[in-house]
């Protein structure tokens, strides 16, 4: 059935309910003319006087009482699941599925997601470990982690973390009896945990800056990892030097359990940033997942 034919039939119900071209009109926001003359058509069409009118007042016909007892429930039930599904599209539910490295997950993603996951049950998140810069697109993400706000035209970033300050540390075990590395250069004569990138599939090079300067540092060693925390557990059980986030080591550094090297050497980062398409519409979910995460200053 058409669409005009449809309009038809809500029109005939509300006349029929109301008793009244006048109160019906209102409520269809139509004129009372438009609606007689929609209803005159109706009637030829169905070749059946659906509507007894007078001067006063207007009823359903014996045919018109049959039609609006079979319509009305049923337009009823078609408002009401319409309804709901809109009810639907403003509560908070669904999955929200983010891709990250480690790092992200530990300190900013999990400590922000779990109170609001507590809050609100039907929310559910999945959460990808990757280091690469996932297209979210074409792998149905929601969003992404990485550091900086440079992301596709078509994506809007959020910032969710202050600035990151790489370090490099090992421990007390492997520094004991080796020289300390005072320029990045010297790291090519020490063991080093290498992270291996799978963007590339080559090895990170390791950055710093002195001075506005910058300098990358190719380092060797026995182990390779594409994890971070598994990085920092290298260090901590003595297979040489690491280059992690400060605020990764820094309670083993207060501990002494690693020894900070070329302090004046380490480079910060813009902080991570939260990537999402830009679209007119972001489910509710989405949204929320946004909001929790977002940098609070």
């Amino acid at each position: 059935m058409s669409k005009e034919n449809l309009n038809d039939l809500q029109a005939f119900v509300a006349v029929a309910r109301e008793r009244s071209f006048t109160r019906a009109a209102a409520q269809l926001g139509v004129s009372r003319s438009a609606l007689s003359h929609a209803m005159l058509a109706l009637e030829e069409r169905l070749g059946l006087r659906l509507l007894s009118r007078t001067t006063r007042s207007v009823s359903p016909t014996e045919a018109g009482a049959r039609l609006f007892n079979v319509l009305a429930p049923r337009l009823d039930e078609i408002e009401s699941e319409l309804g709901s599904l809109t009810a639907m599209r403003d509560k908070p539910a669904g999955t929200v599925r983010i891709t990250a490295h480690d790092h992200a997950i530990t300190t900013v993603l999990w400590p922000r997601l779990l109170p609001l996951m507590r809050e609100y049950p039907d929310v559910r998140a999945e959460i990808s470990v990757d280091y690469a810069f996932t297209d979210i697109a074409a792998n149905r993400f929601d969003a992404g982690v990485r550091l900086g706000d440079r992301v596709d035209k078509d994506m809007i970033a959020v910032r969710i973390a202050p600035d990151l300050r790489m370090s490099v540390t090992a421990s007390p075990g492997y520094l004991a009896g080796r020289s300390i590395p005072l320029v990045p250069q010297d790291l090519t004569e020490h063991r080093c945990i290498n992270l291996r990138l799978p963007t590339h599939g080559g090895l990170y090079a390791w950055d710093f800056e002195k001075d506005g300067q910058p300098q990358a540092v190719r380092v060797n060693g026995q182990v390779t990892f594409n994890n971070t925390l598994l990085m920092m557990q290298a260090a901590l059980d003595g297979m040489g030097l690491a280059y992690v986030p400060f605020d990764l080591v820094h309670p083993h550094i207060e501990q002494g359990r690693l020894i900070p090297v070329l302090e004046q050497w380490w480079p910060v980062f813009p902080g991570y940033h939260l990537y999402y398409a830009n679209r007119r519409q972001i489910a509710p979910a989405l949204a929320l997942v946004i909001e929790a995460l977002r940098l609070r200053r």
